[in-house]
């Protein structure tokens, strides 16, 4: 959410910032115009509260001096109240419409946000590893789970619907191995404080995080009006709502892992296969609350902390400078960490990292104080996938297969699966 004086104060700012995202810009004219009746009520409802005071003192003063109400006053009195009641519930409507409004205005994209309308325009920042020359036509990860029994996706829509994943045996191993070594790497050598959240969430938080109004159709939602947490970006997100930290104890971090669940409305013509695009999924998730004077040093160190991962396990990426129209809602900036797919012959996205601002934190009201004086300003948030582990498992099995149907343990995995080197071809 946006500091509405800064709106009306720099409206060009936000309108070709709109443009840049491929939005109307015409939103902030709506906005505005939303936004001069609200001030207008504003001023119409103090008016009447004053005028109601000033009859209601000489009412009591009547009272008091025990003389003759005029009934003149009386009208008077009921008259205003009558008229601050009307006001009043004009004003809240009013204020409803200038609230989603303002709700739905993106944040604005850094200055070193490139063009474009889509991925295809993201820009290439760097890469690592080599890219394995395999002697045999590489299969895809789909192929090779279900053939050796990682994963059973047939077994899954059978039981919960299509794109829910149900692994098993060496696959369901594979899946709790990378989670461990995954927050065990950010907890114990990045500094990362581990947060097991709650997996469903109540409206106000998803405010907060920004997955709503805009997200309202991606979200799994109960009927007694809770949501399944998408990403655990949304709860950690509302640690530390409503409060005014210290200083110095910026930038907190946190690493978190949950199972994750999304409708994945607009999914329509991406990769669905496998375990790509599911409507659950599991992933630790990395998030920082910082200083507004550090956070884009902070975001250069998260993305740095997620590459790690891939770093660790031996997996070629690359890191893609995200284009505005690709840029994610809440972000003022981002980064897409992309894992090498042999058998599906691409890079695909393992990691989002996302600088979002104070846009979350004026949501939640989430601010620090440099001392016991200063005024209190708003954090910045940011976070990021530390993987994502579907798709991180399904890389590591296209990187790692070989000519017999094994699949190769990278080596800092093996610690966590009692120093198996490779998984036998029939996954026993």
């Amino acid at each position: 959410m946006h500091d509405p004086k800064l709106i009306r104060k720099q409206p060009e700012l936000f309108k070709s910032a709109l443009k840049r995202r491929g939005m109307d810009a015409s939103l902030i004219d709506e906005f505005l115009i939303m936004d001069t009746k609200l001030r207008m009520f504003i001023q119409e409802t103090q008016s009447l509260r004053e005028k109601q005071k000033e009859v209601s003192a000489k009412i009591s003063a009547l009272k008091r001096e025990k003389k003759e109400m005029p009934q003149g006053l009386i009208e008077e009195m009921r008259t205003l109240s009558q008229n601050l009641k009307e006001k009043l519930a004009q004003q809240r409507e009013v204020e409803k419409n200038w609230r989603e409004i303002l709700l739905s205005i993106p944040n604005l994209p850094h200055s070193s946000v490139p063009d474009g309308v889509s991925e295809e325009e993201n820009q290439e920042v760097r890469r690592w590893g080599e890219i394995r020359d395999f002697p045999f036509s590489p299969k895809t990860h789909w192929e090779i789970g279900t053939k050796i029994g990682l994963f059973d996706l047939e077994k899954a829509a059978e039981i919960a619907g299509s794109r829910f994943p149900l692994f098993r045996g060496w696959g369901a191993r594979l899946v709790r191995a990378l989670i461990t070594f995954m927050l065990d790497l950010h907890t114990k050598e990045h500094g990362y404080v581990e947060i097991l959240p709650p997996l469903l969430v109540n409206k106000t938080s998803c405010i907060t995080s920004a997955h709503l109004p805009k997200f309202a159709e991606d979200l799994f939602t109960t009927n007694d009006g809770f949501y399944l947490v998408p990403t655990a970006e949304l709860p950690l997100a509302n640690l530390h709502r409503e409060e005014i930290l210290p200083a110095e104890v910026l930038p907190l971090k946190y690493v978190a892992y949950t199972p994750c669940f999304r409708e994945e409305a607009g999914s329509w013509g991406k990769e669905t296969r496998g375990l790509i695009r599911q409507h659950q999924f599991d992933k630790v998730e990395l998030f920082k609350f910082a200083t507004p004077e550090t956070s884009y040093e902070e975001l250069e160190k998260l993305v740095q902390d997620a590459e790690e991962v891939l770093i660790r396990l031996g997996i070629p990426y690359r890191v893609m400078n995200v284009c505005v129209g690709d840029l994610g809602f809440a972000a003022a900036k981002k980064y897409d960490i992309e894992a090498w797919f042999p058998g599906m012959g691409k890079f695909i996205e393992v990691s989002s990292c996302s600088n979002c601002t104070d846009f979350q934190a004026r949501r939640g009201n989430i601010r620090y104080r440099e001392s016991l004086n200063s005024p209190p300003r708003f954090v910045h948030t940011l976070n990021g996938s530390g993987l994502a582990i579907g798709r991180t498992l399904a890389s590591l099995i296209e990187n790692y297969q070989e000519e017999d149907g094994r699949i190769r343990v990278p080596e800092v995995l093996r610690p966590y699966l009692e120093g198996v080197t490779h998984i036998p071809p029939d996954g026993g």
